[in-house]
């Protein structure tokens, strides 16, 4: 480096300048520019997701409404009896604290409840990202944009599963 040219910082993109420390009326963070969303709705106003985990696959299409969920065309609470998967489906909406603004409409197919319960999670969390950008940071937080990529460990041949074993007799 030339002895003219100034040494040059290289910033982390999610780094923000501190608010000054002077200032009682400054919010605790300082607010982010509002970006231009990414994807546009389609011709009905809805904007869509898709979420998968294990064998489950969700499609996932949100609208500005009055809050309606409905999976496979029946009521979410109907749909999922498990209080832990109906926690599992509404997270993204508790969290970015838009629960009751938007309607949801969900088909999801394959697996079993719990993982159609994380692929309606996931999916949810990809519409909403694409409806507002401003929630992406959010979401990623609370790692509701990672797709969980274990899946079911294949059959061995030989055996009855994929790790057990025939029960073995000494005699």
């Amino acid at each position: 480096m030339s002895e003219t040219q100034a040494p040059t910082t290289i910033r982390s993109p999610k780094a923000t300048p501190p608010a000054p420390a002077g200032d009682p009326a400054a919010p605790a963070q300082p607010a982010t520019k509002p970006t231009p969303a990414t994807a546009k709705p389609d011709k009905a106003g809805f904007f869509w997701g898709t979420g998968r985990r294990k064998t489950a696959v969700a499609r996932v299409r949100i609208r500005p409404g009055t809050g309606k969920f409905m999976i496979n065309d029946r009521q979410a609470n109907a749909y999922f009896t498990e209080p832990r998967d109906r926690n599992d489906i509404v997270a993204p909406l508790k969290i970015t604290k838009t629960e009751g603004n938007l309607d949801v409409f969900v088909n999801v197919n394959g697996g079993g409840f719990t993982g159609q319960a994380g692929a309606v999670r996931l999916g949810l969390s990809r519409a909403l990202k694409d409806y507002d950008p401003a929630l992406e940071p959010v979401l990623r937080e609370n790692d509701l944009l990672t797709r969980d990529a274990r899946e079911v460990e294949r059959k061995k041949p030989g055996r009855p599963g994929a790790r057990r074993r025939f029960q073995f007799s000494k005699r």
